[in-house]
């Protein structure tokens, strides 16, 4: 089995230190984690490990299932004590390898106007970004609404997306550091009212206002590492773990 080595990198604080006897090191400010929400519970969550590592480990029942084509297939890597989920490698001569992976379709991972926050741990190097390749999704911005989780660029910033029922307009929430790496990183979209927000590795990255409004309700699959199996499907490329979203319950429950 392939191994994934995590290496810990202390960074040191660097000072700035005065030409007078006794100056005082000032250190530089550094950005600092965004606080946490009120505690939800996961409407879905995919660790990867075990004997049924596309189960839904909340126990709601949403598991996911391959759809695949071209030879497409996934391989496991150990990750933090479990596995993690290898995709497809880049390929630029078709037929291409896809795969991805689907839930059934399901109305309650339709958040409505509820807040919705979701999110994966990511391993991408940097031969491994396209234009747009996709974590997570749940509908199409073309038609219906969306939310998305996706990696952008050949610099692999990660962005967060949400497209309204009746309105076609794409909000995106675009990280301004890059993931591609070869590093682990964790993503988070986050969702409070009329604000979306990205978060990399717990810090605050990226953020755009939607209309308060603004309502997903779609009958498409939650899909995982790609739109499908067909061409154009965004297909991700890296390997991933921990895949989750969390809705905020309806109100009076």
């Amino acid at each position: 089995m392939r191994r994934v080595i995590l290496v810990a990198v202390a960074l040191a604080t660097i000072g700035l230190l005065g030409s007078s006897a006794g100056a005082t090191t000032i250190p530089l400010p550094t950005p600092s984690p965004s606080p946490s929400p009120p505690a939800i519970p996961d409407v879905v969550h995919y660790n990867f490990d075990g004997m049924a590592p596309l189960a839904d480990v909340t126990g709601n029942g949403h598991d996911l299932s391959p759809v695949a084509r071209h030879g497409g297939s996934l391989s496991t890597v150990a990750h933090a004590g479990g596995s993690a989920l290898t995709f497809p490698e880049p390929c630029h001569d078709e037929p291409c390898p896809r795969i991805a992976l689907r839930t059934v379709t399901s109305d309650d991972l339709n958040p409505g106007r509820r807040d919705i926050r979701f999110g994966a741990s990511v391993l991408l190097a940097g031969n491994e970004t396209t234009k747009g390749e996709n974590v997570l999704q749940k509908g199409y911005s073309a038609r219906g609404s969306q939310y998305k989780l996706q990696i952008d660029g050949a610099a692999g910033h990660p962005s967060c997306v949400l497209v309204d029922d009746e309105d076609p307009e794409i909000h995106v929430a675009m990280s301004t550091v890059g993931v591609a790496d070869n590093r682990w990183h964790s993503l988070e979209c986050r969702r409070a009212g009329s604000a979306l927000i990205i978060l990399v590795d717990g810090v605050r990255s990226g953020r755009t206002i939607v209309p308060p409004d603004l309502s997903i309700d779609n009958r498409i699959p939650l899909s995982v590492g790609g739109k499908g199996s067909f061409r154009d499907n965004d297909q991700f490329q890296g390997t991933l773990d921990d895949v989750w979203v969390q809705i905020a319950p309806l109100l009076g429950k």
